[in-house]
């Protein structure tokens, strides 16, 4: 990775790539989010948690494949259009990277490393007078979102710890041979703990502002054995 500060002199001829590639770095099967993206993401991919040394001890993620590190929404071959109506911020905002400028808070990096850069194919970043582009415009927000999603997670994991909204997720997968294969490692949020929740807790959580992802989170475990389906089917094709 080679990051440097984002401006429109040193980069103006820099084109961006949109498009996914497995050998980008996308073929993933679980990239992170934070609850602010829960709305947008429980239509699609569960949200789950993995221990994590930040954050309050969890980081929220959202799961893009179960069976291995697979990312099962690029298609077969990787060279489809994403198959979502969303695409993860965590996956939208590359390749730019939240950068530190003194004491006058976060700046745009962008990795010159990326292969998704060139000067000669996909959308510029910057208009001919220097404004950002539409596609730069819209990375730059993403990565806004995200930055500051960050910046109120631990408050949001202290409250599900608080509660103890967390257990591990149990889930065994039959295979094509019959055997049996245990999916560990992630949390999920205990939903009879949510529901005995006194109403006193309740209004605090929705006072805080995290009821709403909290229900978000709850909602999108419906999404896992649709992803399930998913992957199995790939598998077979």
């Amino acid at each position: 990775m080679r990051a440097a500060l984002l401006d429109n002199v040193s980069h103006r001829n820099l084109r961006l790539q949109t498009r996914l590639n497995p050998a980008w770095g996308d073929a993933v099967s679980a990239v992170p989010t934070v609850p602010a993206e829960f709305k947008r993401l429980q239509a699609h991919f569960p949200v789950v948690f993995q221990q994590s040394s930040q954050a309050g001890g969890f980081q929220p993620v959202a799961l893009l494949g179960l069976l291995g590190e697979c990312n099962s929404f690029l298609g077969l071959s990787g060279a489809e259009p994403w198959q979502a109506d969303h695409l993860p911020w965590a996956l939208e905002r590359q390749p730019l990277l939240v950068g530190r400028d003194g004491d006058q808070g976060w700046v745009v990096h962008i990795d010159l490393d990326s292969p998704r850069l060139s000067e000669s194919q996909g959308e510029p970043l910057f208009l001919p007078n220097g404004g950002q582009s539409p596609v730069l415009e819209r990375r730059v927000a993403v990565l806004q979102a995200l930055h500051e999603g960050m910046q109120g997670l631990p408050d949001f994991m202290g409250a599900l710890l608080q509660y103890q909204l967390l257990e591990p997720m149990s889930l065994d997968i039959e295979q094509a041979d019959g055997s049996m294969r245990r999916i560990s490692g992630y949390y999920v949020i205990d939903e009879e703990r949510l529901e005995a929740l006194p109403g006193s807790a309740v209004a605090a959580l929705h006072e805080a502002g995290h009821w709403f992802p909290i229900a978000m989170a709850v909602a999108s475990l419906s999404r896992i054995p649709v992803l399930l389906a998913r992957e199995q089917r790939l598998a077979q094709a």
